[in-house]
């Protein structure tokens, strides 16, 4: 098992215990097993029904990256509201693949919510890995907060930096 904590903005600042998100992974099988289990910010769905939704990084999301020994990695995206993303990149901000289907299911709850994951390890890059998880929410224009389990670098923030990702042993 893996467990990602995200308890700081990207840049390392603090973020507020009511944005505290924890994300998990686990052996499924033939499948990672990712579980969200983040705040409720109260931000809108997207528009359309849950499922693949592209442009989910504009609404409240968590995301898992997962990067192999090169430079391909995974993004996924996970919505409270069913909606969610997984692409395929070659190098950074590459695409190559995607969107994939997966199976994924929440709830929401009036301050939190929970979101469960399976994603086919047939979508991840060749390890050796690393990974970061991070979350969006908030205004778009305004008061638009982005966290990071890892501190990124630079003057914005940009998750797409697969070489400050944490090294680990999927399970």
């Amino acid at each position: 098992m893996l467990r990602f904590d995200i308890e700081q903005k990207w840049n390392g600042r603090p973020s507020t215990r009511r944005e505290r998100v924890i994300v998990v992974v686990e052996d499924d099988g033939d499948c990672l097993k990712v579980v969200v289990d983040a705040p409720f910010h109260g931000d809108p769905a997207p528009e359309g029904p849950p499922g693949s939704t592209p442009g989910l990084w504009d609404h409240e999301v968590v995301e898992l990256f997962i990067a192999g020994a090169g430079t391909e990695y995974l993004e996924l995206e996970f919505g409270p509201f069913g909606h969610y993303l997984a692409l395929s990149f070659s190098d950074v901000r590459e695409q190559s693949g995607g969107p994939h289907a997966l199976e994924y299911r929440t709830a929401v709850l009036k301050h939190a919510w929970t979101g469960t994951a399976r994603v086919p390890r047939a979508l991840l890059p060749a390890g050796p890995y690393r990974m970061n998880a991070t979350a969006i929410h908030g205004h778009p224009v305004r008061h638009r907060r982005f966290l990071s389990a890892q501190v990124l670098p630079g003057a914005k923030p940009d998750f797409h930096q697969p070489e400050h990702f944490r090294p680990v042993e999927l399970p």
